[in-house]
């Protein structure tokens, strides 16, 4: 695991030694995959001369289209130095139509080995067993949750949901069925918590907010929320934590996806009034909060704009990915020496309504 930098400037320099690592990987004959190869070749300029620190990756590169991910054979990702060896194909989260497919081995397991660290003993105590109630099937969480509750040597249940069905038949107006749904999943839920010694709960705020409203999860066992999914304002924090969850439960919100790994919060303070803060996990991911017109210049910190995330692994190098979310940026914050990302929601959330469904 990456240890902690110590100060701001340690970042930025661990950051800078970072990208010229993935750079020479990824542009590398030997090393790369087939698109930034191919990629390289049609530009006409090459990135392991030219970018030597994240600040020259932000001027040389232009935003990575997410059409890349839905539209081309997920082989032209893999890097020669994984050629021949099985990839798992992961699928982005609640989207209709083709769905943005990322490759990958190992990635989902050091991201969530490396947020295990960040979970008390207290609150998930090791060898307890997990539940977690959300999308399973293509999609990397499913793995990745089971990964993280083995890494502390516990077992792990599931309840599935399918976030393309609530989506879809929210947009239609078809609320009963989603309701119906929505509570379909709820009570294969609440029969395990009732049958089952389960200490440990993964799930999204709407549904945690269902399912205390069903039973007291303290009296069942639960000891930890780790939520994330649908936007969380400090209202919906505040009623979780304090009419949800109550004094016997930590809280975990975290702010993640497929193709970013895991942004953990910062704990919250009696200062932060309930508004969460994210932290990537630099420097294998990097957000910014950057100005929609003109996504070169990062906003000031406590202004909205749109997050802008680069991920740079030996599996995955996407540089930046405009995000549908906007946020607040955030100073660093101990232990973190990097920007944070505050109050996540759809981007143009507030000019426009957006379909979120469960997930």
């Amino acid at each position: 695991m990456v240890s902690q930098p110590a100060t701001t400037q340690s970042a930025h320099d661990q950051l800078d030694s970072h990208v010229r690592e993935m750079i020479a990987w990824h542009f590398s004959p030997a090393t790369g995959c087939p698109f930034w190869l191919d990629w390289t070749r049609k530009v006409g300029w090459d990135p392991c001369k030219e970018v030597r620190s994240f600040n020259d990756l932000i001027a040389r590169f232009s935003h990575f289209q997410d059409e890349w991910l839905r539209d081309l054979q997920p082989d032209v990702w893999v890097p020669a130095h994984y050629k021949g060896r099985p990839y798992n194909i992961f699928e982005t989260g609640g989207t209709t139509g083709m769905p943005k497919q990322r490759i990958g081995w190992d990635d989902y397991k050091v991201d969530y080995e490396e947020f295990s660290s960040k979970l008390s003993d207290r609150h998930f105590p090791r060898g307890a067993a997990w539940l977690m109630v959300g999308p399973t099937g293509p999609r990397r969480l499913r793995l990745a949750i089971e990964h993280l509750a083995n890494f502390r040597g516990s077992p792990c249940y599931f309840v599935d949901l399918d976030p393309r069905w609530v989506k879809k038949v929210i947009a239609d107006k078809k609320f009963d069925q989603a309701r119906a749904y929505m509570e379909h999943v709820v009570e294969q839920a609440a029969t395990l918590l009732k049958h089952r010694k389960i200490a440990a709960l993964f799930t999204t705020p709407k549904l945690l907010e269902a399912l205390g409203e069903k039973m007291n999860l303290h009296e069942t066992g639960i000891r930890g929320v780790f939520c994330g999914g649908t936007t969380m304002n400090p209202q919906t924090v505040r009623f979780l934590v304090e009419e949800v969850l109550g004094d016997g439960i930590g809280f975990y919100p975290t702010y993640g996806n497929t193709l970013m790994g895991l942004a953990a919060s910062a704990p919250l303070r009696p200062e932060d009034k309930f508004s969460i803060t994210y932290y990537a996990p630099q420097p294998r991911a990097v957000l910014r909060v950057v100005d929609p017109a003109q996504t070169e210049r990062t906003v000031g910190y406590g202004e909205w704009g749109r997050v802008e995330l680069t991920t740079m692994t030996k599996e995955l190098f996407l540089p930046r990915f405009l995000e549908r979310d906007e946020a607040i940026r955030r100073q660093p914050r101990e232990p973190y020496a990097w920007d944070g990302v505050g109050e996540v929601r759809p981007f143009g959330a507030m000019e426009k309504t957006i379909v979120e469904g469960v997930y």
